[in-house]
């Protein structure tokens, strides 16, 4: 009986004290709309989405992005970050979202579903109306310019992360290999992430970039009709 006792109390103790690191492990702000440190800008590989979209028959949900038009980066989302975490669904239930806003972004982000998503988990957390926060991921998209040998990529090709990172940084003055990520499937680029402040200038992010994709070659899908 004694030694179930004592059990039961160091399990507590012990659950307790992860609570404990838990709550210094997160930002003393978590989930406060407005209060946080940077963006993380995600551009996808529009290509390599729906290959892979294809490949697992996504059907209906990809057709708008994959449908005739030939779209190359679009924007997957402007996250709010922290130095360490970001924050995420900071209004439950999100404020509703005007569709005259939504058909406004999709030249930008050509899938409602994503506007809507993107809203609720992340734009609830910059502190602004959704008509500030979809202003702003457009003047964050504007501020970025693609590297002339992806913006009509018209054959597959062959690419590695260093030289992807190293040409966005050639053609973004002020980004460094210190504020940029590559993100990967097992054989595609997926998605370059740049890291901005909060007045959208170009920012170090280590623990963003640190995540970068690590292999060694990758391929980029042409665009639709290439």
């Amino acid at each position: 009986m004694i030694g179930s006792v004592v059990r039961a109390v160091v399990t507590a103790s012990s659950l307790l004290l992860m609570t404990a690191i838990c709550a210094v492990a997160q930002d003393a702000r978590q989930n406060e709309a407005g209060q946080f440190d940077f963006y993380v800008l995600s551009l996808s590989w529009s290509p390599s989405f729906c290959a892979a979209a294809a490949e697992r028959d996504a059907g209906r949900a990809a057709s708008l992005q994959c449908g005739a038009r030939p779209y190359s980066f679009v924007v997957h989302g402007l996250w709010p970050q922290y130095d360490k975490g970001f924050p995420e669904y900071c209004q439950v239930p999100a404020p509703r979202l005007d569709r005259g806003i939504v058909s406004s972004m999709l030249d930008l982000m050509p899938a409602p579903h994503l506007i809507f998503n993107e809203w609720d988990r992340h734009g609830t957390c910059s502190g602004f109306s959704a008509r500030a926060y979809f202003e702003t991921v457009r003047k964050a998209r504007a501020v970025v310019k693609i590297p002339p040998q992806y913006v009509d990529l018209q054959q597959p090709l062959n690419v590695s992360p260093a030289a992807v990172e190293d040409a966005f940084i050639k053609a973004n003055a002020g980004l460094s290999e210190s504020g940029i990520a590559i993100g990967c499937d097992k054989k595609r680029l997926t998605e370059v992430r740049l890291c901005l402040s909060k007045d959208l200038q170009f920012r170090d992010c280590p623990e963003i970039a640190r995540r970068s994709c690590r292999r060694d070659e990758l391929i980029m899908p042409p665009l639709r009709g290439g």
